[in-house]
């Protein structure tokens, strides 16, 4: 083992190694480890731990985008996003999330075939790393499943070594009845090899077969991929699915002691070999559940806020602010190292299932009624029970928020939707879709039958532009009033990620937050959640001296229907 070790740190790895895999093979994994640091050029001239304290700031927020969110010709889909986010992002962004851009068989991206490629039909290595020259990346470390048409699994089913044991068999009469489903569909997946038939567990769909991280070569090769990933600009990794990471016959197989200790695994190697790039782990459950991959400050530098997106529906769908107000209050601030994720929409469509102990089952069933009757559909999963029920509401945000009848007011409440987001402690992301307040892709979904498509449109440039050179047009006033709040939002030191926040009894449908970082700069967020207007009497707004997001205004107690003010 290299000398540049740390005893306390080899320690740590080798415990950790331990407990995936057994005291008697963590000495000879340890070398192997060892061995990789320096690969691709990552860890060269770093090697030893790392107190990376500013990590984030309030400058930063990030952008969710498919690579092919934009066509422009025959030029690549990837080369048209990065024009326009050099031309109209980089002063509102610090970040873009490029979601899966590998080859892939299904699942838009999240069937991976080779992880170290990039999809032709979306450019080329080239293409990502430009796009990184202006902007942080992040990239997706999809690590749970492989795409039963990738080379992987062809190895595998021709058993050929080491791939024969990259996958999970289970025996299909075994009582898989405690497994934890986000999913409607059979948990295994039959396929013929050596000419018998033999079941892979296939956690989200028959064409995406789940690895076996019992097999430390997995782990390996997913560190290699990862290793390339930094090698290649990426600043964030996201860790797909990572819930379901480890499986035992006869529990729920999520969130086992293995998967956190995977995790934990990925973040010390983070901090020897490059203490600048973060882990955010993607975990759509409920919310104490999602919390607990922070660890002790030692696994997730961020978690995504899951219960944040349908709280925040619900709230200003019927102007009540209750649920909303009494989750965030009893919010415990994330560790010493670690913030929160925070977004409203993404290509996944809305959380069902973090609202459980929140919303009383009343509520969300109005809120699934609301989704329909505005045309979203209801993807279910399957409980332990065999019943159907929602997990998750496929809509855009915007299409989920408009009532009809008067635009002015529906852009006044999608941008409610999105500027409370900026202000909660954390760091903010906007999906590609609200950037515009996109309606429900309609044709999108007509031609893949996928309720995900509702919410994944593929927009040309030209119809783009089109929409933005209409200057009272609903798109680009929401891109406009969007970019300029996060710009302010990047010029305020209470903003910081890791600036204290309160929250504060006010008016009801208001959700007031107090923000103060450790310079002691402070600002008061309010939102006004309902479409009448509200007065708050706090101490906070008397003595306020201005209105960051209404610089003339001047009756700072007064909000109007969904309006916004961060006072200082």
């Amino acid at each position: 083992m290299g000398a540049w070790m740390t005893p306390r740190m080899r320690g740590r790895l080798r415990g950790r190694l331990a407990r995936l895999y057994g005291e008697g093979n963590a000495t000879r994994l340890l070398d192997r480890l060892s061995s990789m640091f320096g690969r691709y050029g990552v860890g060269a001239g770093v090697l030893e731990e790392s107190d990376s304290a500013e990590r984030w700031s309030e400058r930063d927020s990030v952008l969710i985008t498919y690579g092919d969110s934009l066509h422009e010709g025959d030029v690549h889909p990837l080369s048209s996003l990065r024009r326009f986010a050099d031309e109209f992002l980089a002063d509102a962004f610090t970040t873009i999330h490029l979601l899966p851009f590998y080859p892939y068989s299904s699942d838009d991206g999240f069937s991976v075939m080779d992880y170290r490629s990039v999809n032709p039909e979306l450019g080329n290595w080239e293409d990502v790393q430009a796009l990184g020259t202006r902007f942080d990346l992040m990239f997706d470390l999809v690590l749970n499943h492989v795409s039963r048409k990738s080379r992987w699994f062809q190895s595998y089913y021709e058993g050929d070594a080491p791939y024969r044991d990259y996958f999970i068999e289970t025996d299909p009469h075994a009582d898989l009845s405690a497994v934890v489903r986000p999913r409607s569909l059979p948990l295994l997946a039959e396929v013929k090899r050596s000419g018998q038939s033999r079941w892979l567990w296939a956690t989200f769909s028959d064409d995406q077969l789940d690895l076996n991280f019992a097999n430390p070569d997995v782990l390996f090769e997913m560190l290699d991929i990862l290793f390339g990933y930094i090698a290649r600009g990426a600043r964030v990794i996201r860790l797909d699915a990572i819930a379901y990471l480890w499986k035992r016959i006869g529990t729920s197989c999520i969130h086992q002691p293995e998967t956190h200790e995977v995790v934990k695994l990925f973040r010390d190697v983070l901090e020897l070999v490059a203490p600048n790039v973060l882990l955010l782990t993607e975990t759509n459950v409920p919310h104490e559940e999602n919390i607990r991959y922070f660890g002790d400050g030692d696994e997730a530098h961020m978690v995504y806020q899951f219960s944040l997106p349908p709280l925040l529906l619900h709230a200003l769908q019927t102007g009540n602010g209750r649920y909303l107000h009494e989750w965030l209050r009893a919010l415990s601030a994330p560790p010493a190292g670690c913030t929160y994720f925070n977004f409203t929409a993404s290509h996944d469509g809305i959380g069902v299932r973090p609202l459980q102990g929140i919303l009383p089952d009343a509520e969300v069933e109005a809120l699934v009624a609301r989704t329909l009757a505005r045309g979203g559909q209801v993807s279910t999963r399957r409980t332990e029970e065999g019943r159907d029920v929602p997990y998750e509401l496929n809509i855009t945000y915007f299409s989920a928020l408009a009532e009809g009848g008067d635009e002015a007011l529906d852009i006044e409440r999608f941008l409610c939707s999105q500027t409370l987001p900026l202000a909660l402690q954390g760091i903010p992301a906007v999906y590609f879709q609200s950037l515009m307040g996109a309606s429900n892709d309609e044709a999108g979904f007509k031609v893949t039958g996928r309720a995900r498509s509702l919410n994944r449109k593929k927009w040309v440039r030209a119809e783009l532009d089109s929409l933005f050179h209409i200057s009272d047009g609903r798109e680009r006033k929401i891109f406009d009033e969007l970019r300029r709040r996060l710009k302010i939002r990047a010029s305020c030191a209470a903003f910081h990620p890791d600036a204290a926040q309160a929250v504060l009894e006010a008016a009801a449908g208001c959700i007031a937050l107090r923000r103060t970082a450790a310079s002691g700069a402070t600002v008061l967020a309010l939102h006004n959640l309902t479409d009448a207007p509200i007065e708050v009497v706090l101490p906070e707004v008397k003595s306020a001296a201005r209105d960051l997001l209404n610089p003339r205004s001047h009756s700072l107690a007064t909000l109007a229907p969904y309006q916004c003010r961060w006072l200082v």
